[in-house]
């Protein structure tokens, strides 16, 4: 089956933030807050998306208040921060029925997320990825993490579904 192909029964969007939403950078303040840049097209994206009936999900190991506010800005229902352990969450998901794992993507970039990626019908990374999670992934993004990669695999899924914005 043609990779693209998996993408046409996608109904849930799951993402890692840093290295993914970010560059993976921090910016670290003396009093020991951090500032994380985001990519505004990766912004509309995940509201389109939200807007055009899919889940879109956010599971991240970094704990800021910020980034939780950022995501439910989007409208996002389901975003978790603070997570250690990705999979026990994933798992609970599934079987709370919020999502089902063969019409489900996951984005990561590293290590943490190598399990989750393992139970989805499609995993993909940006293109910075660490290499274990590149081997991984059905989709490697053209894109780098924080330099619109969320748009990229989102924009792609709602045009194979016609779901994308129209200019006609």
């Amino acid at each position: 089956m043609n990779v693209l192909d998996s993408l046409k029964d996608i109904n849930s969007l799951v993402f890692d933030v840093d290295g993914v939403f970010t560059d993976g950078g921090l910016l670290v303040f003396e009093n020991g807050d951090m500032l994380r840049k985001m990519n505004a097209k990766d912004g509309f994206a995940i509201r389109h998306a939200v807007n055009h009936g899919y889940q879109v999900i956010i599971i991240t190991g970094g704990s800021s208040a910020g980034v939780k506010k950022r995501f439910t800005n989007l409208g996002l229902k389901h975003v978790y921060i603070g997570v250690h352990d990705k999979i026990a969450l994933f798992n609970k998901l599934v079987e709370d029925h919020v999502i089902d794992p063969a019409k489900t993507l996951y984005m990561g970039d590293d290590l943490p997320d190598y399990h989750v990626m393992k139970e989805v019908k499609v995993a993909v990374c940006p293109q910075n990825a660490v290499p274990e999670i590149k081997d991984l992934s059905n989709i490697i993004t053209q894109k780098k993490g924080g330099d619109g990669c969320v748009r990229e695999i989102i924009e792609t899924v709602l045009r194979l579904q016609d779901n994308w914005f129209q200019t006609s």
